[in-house]
């Protein structure tokens, strides 16, 4: 192979790579969104059996309700989301499987009232029978990202 061809070969392959990077890091935060703060749920709070809620560091308080309970896979699922002590612009939940990848699912949530958002939903069925799944809370308001990861198993039986 003549010089100039590999060459040609070896930036391409560069650029290539370069682009791919750039994509990655452009679209990481659909996969991963980023957050400005991050809330725990109280331990011992069972999203199965009732609304559950987290305080942020400012005082701020987010509660999360899914309904049927108990939760059921392939099923529509009615998603609620009260907030208190901040201006959400923007309300989304992410549903991922924890320990396995059960695919993008991150319906917005929209605005049902004051410091209310609602929406719906369904988790996909997982083989195994009993799935753990984490549904992460992902609020804008105007000057920062909140996400809060609510735990939770569904069971196909």
């Amino acid at each position: 192979m003549p010089l100039h061809k590999s060459l040609f070969v070896d930036l391409a392959i560069v650029l290539a790579l370069i682009l791919i990077g750039a994509a990655g890091y452009w679209f990481s935060p659909l996969l991963l969104p980023k957050s400005d703060i991050t809330a725990t749920v109280a331990p011992g709070c069972d999203l199965q059996r009732q609304a559950c809620a987290a305080t942020l560091p400012d005082g701020g308080r987010i509660e999360l309700s899914i309904s049927p309970r108990p939760i059921p896979v392939l099923q529509p699922l009615a998603i609620e989301v009260r907030v208190s002590g901040l201006a959400v612009r923007q309300a989304m939940i992410d549903f991922a499987g924890v320990g396995m990848d059960m695919g993008y699912n991150r319906p917005a949530l929209s605005a049902a009232g004051p410091d209310r958002f609602a929406g719906s939903a369904s988790l996909p069925v997982c083989v195994t029978g009993t799935m753990p799944w984490q549904a992460t809370v992902l609020l804008e308001t105007e000057s920062q990202r909140i996400a809060v990861p609510f735990r939770f198993a569904s069971s196909t039986h």
